[in-house]
């Protein structure tokens, strides 16, 4: 069978630039085994899969899956979703919403910044991040942060401190199927970061929305405001516009479609 196929740079206004998801649109869910193939055929960060049920609470199904292992929640490939159907399919509307297994409704809607997505805000509680902490490389940590979702936070001084970060992927992939997430003051931006999940088969994420979905509410606390300009230091690098709205965090960026095809199984 023909599946259509995009492959979006998320949180990027030009292309190669932000973070890679490939998005499938399926007619009834595949096997497993089928959905991981291809997602390690992709050997993207995240392949994001859709299926079309309109209710009243959304209008997809959608699943998210790593080279190696299907995740809870995934903010850049849901962004990159919300793109493929608002610009690429016949969903006359601004907005769309998606429904998933471990993460509820999340909504994508059209934006001056291109495209706005609500995120379940996951603040993240301070902990004894030893391990993490040495896996990282990192010596001295403003802050340890953890979230039972599998998150860990580690706060630095400065933007330099984050980008002077070489982790022992070994290490922490040995620590579990985590996200390990170093974070700082930025220079140009408001905060900066990166972001590692060599368990889940990606060393460094080029730039990573459900880590928002964490961060955000440390830094709103932290900077005295709801909304704030962030920077993921990846080497393909990428912007964010963040804001805490209670009990959700809206990311805020743009999308580029770079592949358009179909997938043939």
């Amino acid at each position: 069978m023909k599946l259509p196929f995009a492959q979006v740079d998320a949180f990027a206004t030009r292309a190669f630039t932000g973070n890679p998801a490939a998005v499938l649109l399926l007619d009834a869910w595949l096997d497993d085994s089928v959905l991981q193939a291809i997602a390690a055929e992709n050997n993207l960060s995240e392949t994001a899969f859709l299926v079309a049920d309109r209710n009243e609470q959304a209008d997809y199904l959608l699943r998210w899956f790593t080279p190696t292992v299907e995740v809870a929640l995934c903010g850049h490939a849901t962004l990159a979703a919300g793109h493929y159907v608002l610009r690429h399919t016949d969903f006359h509307r601004e907005w769309v919403r998606f429904m998933t297994r471990k993460a509820g409704v999340l909504e994508v809607r059209e934006d001056d910044h291109g495209y706005a997505m609500a995120l379940p805000a996951y603040p993240p509680e301070r902990a004894d991040m030893a391990p993490m902490v040495k896996a990282l490389g990192v010596t001295d940590p403003v802050d340890t942060r953890w979230h039972p979702n599998g998150y860990g936070v580690v706060v630095l001084a400065d933007e330099a401190a984050v980008l002077a970060v070489k982790p022992d992927f070994a290490a922490l992939a040995a620590i579990g199927d985590t996200l390990n997430i170093v974070t700082a003051p930025g220079e140009s931006t408001d905060v900066v970061s990166r972001v590692f999940a060599p368990a889940a088969g990606i060393d460094e994420d080029p730039v990573t929305g459900s880590a928002h979905a964490v961060i955000a509410p440390y830094w709103a606390k932290r900077l005295g405001r709801n909304r704030f300009t962030a920077l993921q230091a990846s080497q393909r690098r990428g912007h964010l516009d963040c804001e805490v709205d209670g009990a959700r965090v809206i990311v805020r960026g743009a999308c580029v479609t770079v592949i358009e095809g179909s997938f043939e199984v």
